[in-house]
């Protein structure tokens, strides 16, 4: 079986590789029965000659190729018909912009698997850059408090040759006495819950942190049973609102109103309760004035997150009385950090720790005869229709 590590095409340019040379070195030697070539790529983090170097052959053209692997959305004039592709297509939450690009794998016959559809038998992720995606986005929250209220001025991620450099960039600033509130559980909080243990934040529980000011910075960590309720009072349940949370409503006033500075690491669902609305945000007990939104759902769960940001312009104001976009400094305005590719931000290490899950989670799967069910659950379409776990997208497939 041929794989084929893909240029990325998408603008703009995104410098990840799902495969680094080194752990693509790595597969070499778990699965020889396996061959993996290179598409040549001009913006890659790693070069050409550097695959070279490890005995990879770097090629123009890899349409011989039985597997396609890349990060991003393959654009519709590069798909190569009757392929397995493996990128992020965004296209399960029904993303109208990428309709079209859906509709060109259904009729090119095309197998797509998505990296986010990529699970285990109970549905939790098993790949993915959300660790880098939290590292880098509680370094820009941090980046962005330092800058508007002329504490410290930090270099952009995108500066810096890797994570260490991040962390020894920390290392040079002092935090004021704030409050900061992580919401999540997964690999996005464990990447914020990193950079605020090393930059010395002390965590306290929630009950701490709803009763009591404190002569020091604090963070609070916080689940889905914490900042949402049952809505007939009862005790909830993560499982059950994961399977239907339309049986929940938000409980997170009581920690705006005690919370500076808001990271946003957790999965939105569809149908799950907004964590506090334009309508919240007016509120004069309404405390937060910095929002570090990573998971970036625009207009949904976090009212200030009226649109992306980009990493060459990541932060901007929410005006909460006008709902509308100002100054990331000006007065009254709650500052938004809501970069959506802030992996672009650590090609190098990002593209490093990808791998070597995929490597552990996914290629195994083409050798021993997918025991796990793990391309099985990962597949959208095939044979130029989309499997029966995929079934909902039909009617977005079919639409204007």
């Amino acid at each position: 079986m041929k794989f084929a590590i893909i240029k990325e095409r998408k603008n703009p340019p995104d410098r990840r590789v799902v495969f680094s040379p080194q752990t693509l070195s790595e597969a070499r030697k778990r699965f020889p029965e396996a061959q993996f070539v290179i598409e040549s790529s001009d913006v890659r983090v790693f070069s050409d000659e550097i695959y070279e170097k490890y005995g990879f052959e770097v090629i123009d053209d890899v349409s011989d190729a039985d597997v396609m692997i890349g990060v991003k959305e393959v654009p519709v004039d590069a798909l190569i018909p009757n392929k397995d592709y493996f990128f992020f297509s965004h296209t399960i939450k029904k993303q109208p912009y990428n309709r079209d690009l859906l509709r060109a794998i259904l009729d090119k016959k095309i197998n797509l698997y998505d990296h986010e559809t990529i699970v285990d038998k109970n549905g939790f992720r098993l790949i993915g850059f959300g660790r880098y995606a939290g590292l880098v986005g509680a370094y820009n929250g941090i980046r962005a408090l330092g800058i508007r209220d002329g504490l410290f001025n930090l270099p952009k991620v995108e500066t810096l040759y890797d994570l260490q450099e991040v962390k020894d960039e920390l290392q040079t600033i002092k935090l004021p006495n704030i409050k900061i509130l992580l919401s999540g559980t997964g690999k996005v909080a464990n990447g914020a819950t990193e950079i605020l243990d090393h930059v010395g934040v002390k965590e306290v529980s929630d009950a701490l942190y709803l009763t009591s000011e404190f002569t020091e910075p604090v963070y609070c960590r916080v689940d889905v049973m914490e900042y949402a309720k049952r809505k007939d009072g009862k005790v909830g349940d993560r499982l059950e609102f994961y399977a239907d949370p339309t049986g929940y409503e938000s409980n997170f006033m009581p920690y705006a109103k005690m919370t500076d500075f808001f990271i946003a690491g957790h999965f939105y669902g569809n149908n799950a309760p907004y964590l506090f609305t334009r309508e919240d945000a007016k509120h004069p007990d309404f405390r937060i004035n910095m929002v570090a939104d990573i998971s970036c759902d625009i207009d949904g769960p976090v009212a200030s997150t009226i649109k992306s940001s980009t990493i060459e312009n990541p932060f901007y104001g929410y005006d909460p009385i006008s709902e509308s976009e100002v100054p990331f400094d000006a007065e009254g305005a709650i500052t938004v950090m809501a970069v959506d590719n802030l992996p672009c931000e650590l090609p190098k290490d990002a593209s490093e720790g990808f791998g070597e899950t995929f490597l552990d989670h996914v290629l195994p799967s083409f050798f021993n005869n997918d025991e796990n069910g793990i391309l099985q659950r990962a597949q959208i379409t095939k044979n130029g229709k989309l499997t029966e776990r995929f079934k909902y997208l039909q009617d977005f497939v079919d639409g204007a």
